[in-house]
């Protein structure tokens, strides 16, 4: 039955009801069920005898084919970006190889994902500079240039022509590659700007909190946009959010973005610039701050104090506070409640003894050794190789003063020294493992250092210290084949043995102490497994 306006009804027939279903079905839906009854035969037998890629980086192609979805004009940047980049190298290998054919193709989508960036982002941003303008004419124009060139390439058969054109692709490759880098700098520079105005001038904890994480996640894709971020004034604006009480509960993530900016040059003169270092002091000795800041602010001070990077010598504000921050990491590390916050604390304590040599005799007047002791026997604070590497570094920094053997003895700290000899990987993962063979190593040194004491030493061979350095440098599977394991093993080794030669064989003595370090670690790094 039919419905009619006014209430009238019309009756159908079977047919005219079939046919007014077909036309109420989506008729995408109809055009697949359709394409069931539609295949070729001769179509589907190419199909089924193609290989699945017939290049290796086709894949590739399929996933750089897609655009971004989203409109945020700094989410387009950075995948737009990344995709540009992908495809920049790309065509260098393919140049290399001289496969001219994926070389104009590849420039060509190249050319289509340079227009896209350009188009999207002035669509979302509104507005841009007239420096981004040039530089984007600039762009297109090298874009079509490459284009052009590679096109004629495949027209050329000339192996010496080839190899002129070779040339000439390659500075027009590398002429795009700087405008782009030059373009994507300036619109992240823009939008980077925007976010720490953002920060500067809210009040709101919900657009700060947003704004602080977008600024992390920008951290987290390299060097060069911690060094934007830094000029930008984003150390400041951190800075300035870790010093105002209403933002309390933003204080780890800021931190936490504030650490990422720190891994750059750049980001460490801004943090003396505005006085961070103190900043960082305040947080860390007040105790009214949760657990969860000062660990955030004890990962800055490890960033800020690595001895991985040459420029942190320089922080001499640093120094003011130091005996401050020190005080506060050891009392972090006493009272953390978790392994987490007791690796970043005390991986701070290791840089820092790195850093100035003055630390170690704070550490030893606020009994760190007995601290540091302590916390090997609780699991829930030191429980990886990681935590463990950072103890045994500060004991190895440690251990160069007299008073620390003393310390060492009174906390039975030979044996736990003693242990860390044997420390194994669990995973068996690559970071794991290297951290087992700095766990070693350190400790060999420490032992090393501390057995300028007799008493020390005695201790050692008490506890059969030599027959285990003797395994390790003997038996290459126990240090995992690692040379400065064994250096500092055959150094420990020959340091007991000054003081206790009778618990050594004659083929130890003949091969591990008495000839030239280098002899005896020729011998043992080129010794199998069967000698043992």
């Amino acid at each position: 039955m039919m419905a009619l306006p006014g209430g009238c009804h019309l009756d159908s027939t079977p047919e005219q009801s079939q046919r007014l279903h077909l036309m109420q079905v989506d008729s995408v839906q109809r055009w697949m069920e359709d394409l069931k009854l539609m295949t070729e035969c001769e179509c589907m037998c190419v199909l089924q005898a193609k290989p699945i890629s017939l290049e290796e980086d086709a894949q590739g192609d399929l996933i750089l084919a897609g655009g971004p979805g989203s409109g945020d004009p700094l989410q387009l940047l950075l995948k737009r970006g990344w995709v540009i980049s992908t495809e920049l190298r790309r065509i260098g290998q393919k140049l290399t190889q001289e496969r001219w054919a994926r070389v104009h193709s590849m420039s060509v989508r190249l050319t289509c994902h340079a227009r896209s960036m350009v188009s999207e982002y002035s669509t979302a941003s509104r507005s841009a500079s007239p420096e981004m303008g040039q530089v984007e004419k600039l762009l297109m124009a090298q874009c079509s240039e490459l284009s052009a060139i590679t096109e004629r390439c495949l027209q050329v058969e000339n192996e010496h022509v080839l190899k002129s054109m070779k040339a000439c692709v390659s500075e027009t490759l590398s002429t795009l590659g700087q405008h782009f880098g030059q373009l994507l700098e300036l619109a992240l520079t823009r939008e980077v700007q925007a976010l720490v105005k953002k920060i500067d001038a809210s009040d709101s904890i919900y657009t700060m909190e947003s704004t602080t994480g977008n600024l992390f996640s920008l951290t987290q894709e390299g060097a060069p946009l911690c060094r934007i971020i830094a000029k930008e004034g984003g150390v400041a604006a951190l800075i300035s959010v870790c010093r105002q009480d209403s933002f309390r509960c933003l204080y780890p993530q800021a931190l936490r973005t504030l650490a990422s900016i720190c891994c750059v040059e750049e980001g460490l003169h801004q943090l003396e610039k505005v006085d961070g270092v103190l900043c960082l002091a305040d947080i860390l000795t007040d105790d009214s701050h949760s657990e969860a800041t000062r660990a955030e602010a004890a990962a800055v001070v490890a960033q800020v104090t690595s001895p991985h990077l040459t420029f942190t010598q320089h922080l001499s504000s640093f120094l003011e506070s130091m005996e401050e921050i020190v005080t506060a990491l050891i009392k972090l590390c006493q009272e953390a409640s978790s392994g987490e916050v007791f690796l970043l604390a005390s991986a701070a304590l290791a840089n820092i003894t790195f850093f100035d040599s003055v630390a170690c005799e704070m550490l030893l007047q606020l009994n760190a050794v007995r601290v540091l002791l302590e916390a090997c026997g609780d699991k829930q604070r030191v429980d990886t190789p990681y935590t463990r590497d950072q103890i045994v570094t500060i004991l190895a920094n440690m251990s160069v003063l007299e008073q620390c053997a003393s310390d060492i003895i009174q906390e039975n700290g030979v044996e736990l020294i003693m242990g860390l000899l044997s420390e194994k990987p669990r995973s068996g993962t690559p970071a794991e493992v290297a951290a087992c063979e700095r766990v070693q190593q350190k400790a060999a040194v420490t032992l090393a250092r501390l057995s300028r004491d007799p008493e020390v030493a005695r201790e050692a061979v008490r506890l059969s210290c030599m027959s285990r350095l003797i395994e390790l440098c003997r038996s290459p599977s126990e240090r995992n084949s690692s040379d400065a394991v064994l250096v500092a093993c055959l150094a420990a080794l020959r340091r007991l043995a000054g003081v206790c030669p009778e618990g050594l064989q004659d083929s130890d003595l003949q091969q591990l102490i008495q000839p030239r370090l280098v002899d005896s670690f020729l011998l043992c790094s080129n010794m199998e497994e069967s000698f043992v």
